[in-house]
């Protein structure tokens, strides 16, 4: 059972980089350091994006629109985290 609790655990930490990946990225294409006519970073914010948009979609439908910040991303952040803190004050359960 402690080979599941880490694969889970290692999941939320992929899971965690992505989305930091992402708004990191996001931030560099807004002020235009990126730019998605290159392939290659078309393509990776393509994957982000594809990979995200199922975690983001229903919190965005939650969330109130905020003129043009979107806070899907912390959200998100803050449930992965959440999750993570849950799992570890139950990790006896693991065991």
């Amino acid at each position: 059972m402690q080979s599941l609790f880490q694969i889970i655990m290692l999941l939320l930490d992929v899971v965690w980089f992505f989305i930091i990946a992402h708004v990191v990225m996001s931030w560099l294409i807004n002020f235009q350091v990126l730019n998605l006519h290159q392939q290659f970073v078309a393509q990776i914010w393509d994957m982000l994006n594809r990979i995200l948009e199922p975690i983001y979609r229903p919190i965005r439908s939650i969330l109130p629109p905020m003129s043009g910040i979107d806070l899907a991303p912390l959200v998100a952040l803050i449930g992965v985290y959440a999750i993570r803190i849950i799992l570890m004050n139950n990790m006896a359960t693991f065991y």
